[in-house]
């Protein structure tokens, strides 16, 4: 009979339906804060607004102010064009002038550098040959040292021994039967 008594209490335990009674009330309670938080987002947001207006309102005030910038530089600009074109051209002489002082220093770089470059491949050849005259130097007393060598072991006295004729039997051939001699029957 457990089952049935397990069954039978948890049939009258009211515990969920108190559980559901508190869910209720909660979200009945949230629902009645909704109008307040309303009221408070939509203050906010007529803060925000006056404050974006505010923003708008200075940055017209500074486009306002930069266009009579901007109008005052013009007019002061020389209206003389012959003026101007006059400035453009001693401008562009002088940047002419300072290219060819450029251009004049930089051939006497690299002059400098070529001559430098001349040294060095000189020095460069003879240490080269210094080097090459040398090891051949070395080279050729070697060589002599060698053949100094070679002809002491080699007796002068000693001949080279005659080529003695060869005893081994040389191979024999089969004869071929001559056939100029028949003549041919037919």
């Amino acid at each position: 009979m457990p089952i049935t008594d397990e069954l039978k209490k948890t049939l009258t335990d009211p515990t969920p339906l108190y559980a559901l009674a508190g869910a209720g009330d909660l979200a009945y309670e949230k629902l009645r804060e909704v109008p307040g938080k309303v009221e408070e987002i939509t203050s906010d947001r007529r803060a925000a607004q006056e404050k974006a207006s505010a923003r708008l309102q200075e940055a017209q005030a500074r486009l306002v102010e930069a266009q009579a910038k901007v109008t005052e530089t013009v007019t002061t600009l020389p209206t003389d064009l012959k003026v101007l074109q006059e400035k453009a051209q001693s401008f562009a002489l002088q940047q002419v002038g300072r290219a060819a002082e450029l251009a004049v220093r930089a051939k006497e770089v690299y002059d400098e550098l070529a001559e430098r470059g001349k040294v060095v491949v000189d020095r460069g050849r003879k240490e080269t040959a210094k080097q090459i005259g040398e090891k051949d130097a070395t080279f050729q007393s070697k060589v002599s040292a060698a053949a100094d060598g070679v002809a002491e072991t080699v007796a002068p006295a000693e001949k080279p021994a005659a080529a003695k004729p060869s005893t081994a039997p040389k191979p024999r051939t089969a004869a071929r039967k001559s056939t100029a001699g028949k003549t041919s029957e037919s």
